[in-house]
């Protein structure tokens, strides 16, 4: 099952400078998933900084787990707006 998270980083509390150790270890842990195919695509935000991802899970609570694996989800500095399961648009398949 897929699934569309929408993240967005907590700039209203936080600066540049207090993300900047957090993001090798975040790119990282995306890096794996991604590997592991549990990411299938991930989108900077072109309206506000953070991410829009494409995951590749059992369930919803698959999603938040891995999602609470993300290290600037752990320091609370991105908050997840979404978490949206999607389904194959069927105007695609044959009738």
């Amino acid at each position: 099952m897929q699934f569309i998270t929408l993240s967005r980083r907590r700039t209203d509390k936080f600066s540049d400078a207090d993300f900047a150790p957090h993001i090798p270890a975040e790119t990282q842990q995306a890096r794996a998933f991604y590997a592991a195919g549990f990411i299938r695509q991930i989108w900077r935000r072109g309206d506000m900084p953070g991410a829009c991802i494409l995951w590749e899970a059992e369930s919803e609570q698959s999603v938040r787990d891995m999602l609470n694996k993300l290290p600037l989800v752990q320091a609370g500095m991105l908050e997840i707006l979404a978490v949206i399961p999607v389904n194959p648009y069927p105007g695609f398949c044959p009738a």
